[in-house]
């Protein structure tokens, strides 16, 4: 499975969708952003928006621009942030402040030590957030990015990065509903 396998799935009616994904997944168009973390984080969201053919063919794709080390790294980003997300968002939309003065007795150790530079795991980590709706960890993730030094424009391109996978991978979801073609 290739990205170009994907955006031809992609029908008509998301035809913006595959245009964003050309360009999103374009070094070119990435700005500051290294090709380790526009293709870590395509994987990263790619995972957290979980639609298997997505997945693969991502996948596929950042193998032939990540190391071991990176490719790693988007899993446990994926992994650690759907687990973190959750919880967090709990804390912030629970009107009881009872819970966030409790230790959250999760482990998070990946996060410590992600095999990456910490400033590029809390990238991937920014962008999974987005994608898992947790405004407590994109706040803290952001906060982390811009004391390293990560300009505005990587950041938002992470989160444009995150934006596109999430409606493919609806869209992908939705491509199998049989009331749905039949309306395309």
């Amino acid at each position: 499975m290739s990205i170009d396998t994907i955006k031809r799935q992609i029908p008509d009616f998301a035809k913006d969708l595959r245009i964003n994904l050309g360009n999103v997944l374009d070094h070119e168009q990435a700005g500051d952003m290294s090709e380790n973390q526009l293709w870590a984080t395509a994987l990263a969201t790619a995972l957290a928006s979980r639609n298997k053919t997505l997945i693969e063919a991502v996948a596929a794709e950042a193998s032939n621009h990540l190391d071991a080390q990176w490719m790693s790294a988007a899993r446990s980003a994926a992994a650690i942030m759907g687990m973190n997300n959750i919880y967090y968002r709990f804390l912030h939309l629970a009107s009881n402040d009872e819970y966030a003065k409790m230790p959250a007795k999760l482990r998070m150790t990946v996060i410590g030590n992600p095999g990456i530079d910490k400033v590029d795991f809390e990238l991937l980590s920014l962008a999974v957030s987005a994608i898992n709706g947790c405004g407590m960890c994109i706040d803290s993730h952001e906060k982390v990015l811009k004391q390293g030094g990560v300009s505005a424009g990587t950041i938002q391109h992470a989160v444009r990065i995150a934006s596109v996978m999430h409606a493919v991978a609806g869209v992908l979801d939705t491509a199998e509903i049989p009331a749905l073609q039949a309306a395309a």
